[in-house]
């Protein structure tokens, strides 16, 4: 696969999440944040809690599956990036939450969405 249709299988995945989380009632503060630490790919409002999801897309279990993906090295990422995101915006959220989001796209049919909530 391309760099170029993997960006692009992404970008849809993480459109898809975010509807996904909105219709569940959560409300999108930031899509794509970047620092030096590496990107949060959302960062939402569920009630009182802050929530960071990780997107994983995939057409095919064939590098595994997008849960697996998410490494111990992947969550510490997360909190590092969490923690910058929380400074530059001067939060200071009641509680805080990681959640895994995984965007299964078949080759016919609708993508299947799954939210694996508090994964750290």
């Amino acid at each position: 696969m391309t760099y170029a249709r993997n960006q692009a299988i992404g970008a849809y995945g993480e459109r898809i999440a975010a509807d996904h989380l909105r219709s569940l009632g959560m409300v999108i503060l930031a899509r794509n944040w970047t620092c030096q630490h590496g990107e949060l790919d959302i960062v939402a409002r569920d009630g009182d809690t802050l929530v960071v999801c990780e997107v994983k897309t995939r057409t095919s279990t064939t590098h595994g599956t997008a849960l697996e993906s998410v490494t111990g090295r992947k969550l510490t990422q997360l909190r590092r990036s969490l923690s910058k995101w929380l400074e530059a915006f001067d939060v200071h959220p009641d509680g805080i939450r990681i959640d895994v989001v995984t965007v299964w796209v078949p080759t016919s049919g609708g993508p299947r969405v799954d939210r694996i909530a508090g994964v750290a």
